[in-house]
């Protein structure tokens, strides 16, 4: 009889080791990834167009990233922040593409700033694959923005005198897209992988934006008027 009691103690206690080690084996299939994007930005050589733009980053896209939580075994859940490279980015490409470029933190920054208009990103959508939903030894990431060029006066409160966008209306809008891709055989994890992907995709924005901008409706003829205004 107590023989008996000890195999079933025994037998519990291997239960138990055998639960807590499949608990540890989900934990880890189930892992989690976390990329704050970061890397460098060439400033590009082109004319600047002789505007005086302001630029209004919004607390949403300083603050942007990519939650994709994971669904299956195997699989893992993934954090890209892409708020930080997005600014750095764009403060580099714009100052370069404008004549004269303000970076607007504030109502009062409305009303000290003179510019022809206010340029606001905003990134829409962000996907991505990796080689476990693919099978292909590459790490890609899509991403996709909406840009705004708005007048001064559209953003302005002047009764609490803050900055509001939500009704603002833009004089001309268009979507920009943007692609990187980064193959597995150059470096040496996931996440550095999706950080270059992330990075190759903000270059490719910049090009994009260079290249498609003088044919966005309206922004020719609003060169022109604020040429004039000068």
């Amino acid at each position: 009889m107590v023989e008996r009691l000890l195999d079933s103690t025994t037998l519990g206690r291997r239960a138990k080791s055998a639960l807590a080690l499949l608990c540890l084996m989900s934990l880890a299939a189930c892992s989690s990834r976390e990329v704050i994007v970061e890397g460098s930005f060439p400033t590009p050589v082109v004319d600047p167009l002789p505007v005086s733009v302001g630029v209004l980053f919004t607390k949403e896209f300083r603050e942007h990233e990519l939650v994709d939580d994971a669904t299956g075994r195997g699989e893992a859940s993934w954090r890209v922040s892409t708020g930080l490279a997005q600014v750095n980015f764009w403060s580099t490409l714009l100052p370069a593409f404008f004549q004269n470029v303000v970076f607007i933190e504030n109502y009062e920054d409305l009303n000290t700033y003179d510019v022809d208009a206010v340029l606001i990103p905003e990134v829409t959508d962000v996907q991505y694959a990796i080689p476990l939903y693919t099978n292909v030894k590459v790490y890609e990431i899509w991403m996709r923005y909406q840009l705004s060029l708005v007048e001064p006066g559209q953003l302005k409160d002047e009764e609490n005198q803050v900055i509001v966008t939500e009704n603002a209306q833009a004089f001309t809008q268009w979507p920009l897209t943007a692609y990187g891709k980064t193959p597995t055989a150059f470096l040496q994890s996931d996440t550095d992988a999706v950080n270059e992907a992330a990075v190759m995709a903000l270059r490719d924005a910049g090009a994009n934006f260079i290249t498609s901008f003088g044919r966005v409706p309206g922004v020719v003829a609003w060169v022109q008027k604020s040429q004039e205004a000068q």
